[in-house]
C-alpha cells in the first residue's frame, strides 16, 4: 500500500510575539524563524518518519526547491513534485508566549495544480492506495473524484476549513482528520460527541479523527468509539501538532495495529513536536517516539 500526498508547501516565516497582534496594533517581535512547512509538506514528512513510503505532489516555484532537499534527506519520494510560474506558497507565523499560533497563508503555486497533472499523477496508484489531501491546494473536488475512480482511500484534512469544501463529494472520503473548530464548521456543533455522532450519521462509511488540543482526541466510526489523552508536555510551537498525529495515524492505519495502540503512538508523537520550533523540523522519528513510550 502506497500513499500519495497532493499537499502544500509553503515557506514558513514564523515571528515571536507576546501576544497575537491585535487590530491597528504594531508590535516588536522577540524572535524569526525560515522554516520548510505547508500541511501537505509537514504530513509527508510525519509520514516518512514514522516509517511509511510516502510520495509527495504539488506545485514549487523557482524559490521553492529546498522542498526538495527536504524531501531527500527525510526519505519522501518526490518525482511528482514540479515548478510552476510564480511563487512557493508561505505563511506568515505568529507564536505568543502562550505557544499559541496565528496564521497568514499565501497559497502561490500551491494553487496552480492542472486537471491533466492529477491524471498523470493519480494513473501511477492503485486500487487500495492512500490519497492524502488537505485544503491548502486547488482541485481538491477533482482529486477527490479521480481517487474515488480508482478506488483509492481517502484521507481528508479538511483544513482550512471554506468555502471551497462545499465543492468536496464528502461521501467519498474514507477518513476524516480534523480538529474540532473543523468539526464544528462541518457540523454545526461545538461538542466533540455531537460533532462524531453528526459526521457518523452523514458519512456512515467513514472513519473520523477529531483532535481536541489538551483534550486529547477521539477516533470514532460506526462501529467503536475511542477517546486519547495528551501527553502533558511545555508546548513552546504547537504549528505542527496536527500534521504529526495525521502522519502517525496513517502509518498506524497502514501496519494494521490496533486503533487504540494508534491513537496513542499519535499523541505521544504530537507532544514531542510541540516541544519544537518550526514544522517540518519538529517532527519525530518513530524511534524516538517508541523510546518516550517505552518510558512513560
Amino acid at each position: 500500500m502506497k500513499v500519495l500526498n497532493i499537499g502544500s508547501m509553503n515557506l514558513d516565516h514564523v515571528y515571536n510575539v507576546d501576544h497575537i497582534i491585535l487590530p491597528g496594533e504594531t508590535q516588536a517581535t522577540t524572535g524569526l524563524n525560515l522554516f520548510l512547512g505547508g500541511k501537505g509538506m509537514n504530513q509527508s514528512i510525519a509520514l516518512a518518519k514514522a516509517g511509511v513510503e510516502v510520495y509527495h505532489g504539488g506545485m514549487i516555484g523557482k524559490d521553492g526547491y529546498a522542498f526538495i532537499d527536504a524531501c531527500k534527506e527525510y526519505g519522501v519520494h518526490y518525482d511528482y513534485i514540479r515548478e510552476a510560474e510564480g511563487n512557493t506558497g508561505h505563511t506568515i507565523i505568529q507564536i505568543d508566549k502562550n505557544a499559541q499560533n496565528s496564521i497568514l497563508l499565501f497559497a502561490g503555486t500551491n494553487d496552480m495544480l492542472t486537471e491533466s497533472y492529477v491524471d498523470e499523477v493519480i494513473a501511477d496508484f492503485e486500487e487500495g492506495d492512500i490519497l492524502l489531501l488537505q485544503n491548502e491546494v486547488n482541485r481538491l473536488p477533482y482529486m477527490v473524484d479521480k481517487a474515488y475512480e480508482k478506488g483509492m482511500q481517502i484521507a481528508l484534512n479538511p483544513s482550512p476549513f471554506n468555502e471551497k469544501l462545499n465543492d468536496v463529494d464528502m461521501s467519498k472520503i474514507s477518513y476524516f482528520l480534523m480538529n474540532e473548530v473543523e468539526g464544528e464548521q462541518i457540523t454545526g456543533f461545538s461538542e466533540p460527541e455531537k460533532i462524531i455522532d453528526r459526521v457518523v450519521e452523514l458519512y456512515p462509511e467513514a472513519k473520523i479523527v477529531l483532535t481536541l488540543g489538551n483534550d486529547g482526541a477521539i477516533y470514532a466510526d460506526k462501529n467503536v468509539r475511542y477517546h486519547q489523552p495528551i501527553f502533558k508536555v511545555q508546548a513552546v510551537d504547537t504549528t505542527a501538532a496536527g500534521d504529526t498525529f495525521t502522519g502517525y495515524f496513517l502509518a498506524g492505519i497502514i501496519e494494521g495495529m490496533e486503533i487504540p495502540e494508534i491513537l496513542k503512538m499519535s499523541a505521544k508523537a504530537s507532544s514531542i513536536a510541540v516541544t519544537r520550533q518550526g514544522a517540518v523540523p519538529s517532527i519525530p522519528y518513530r524511534e524516538e517516539v517508541l523510546a518516550s513510550l517505552k518510558e512513560d
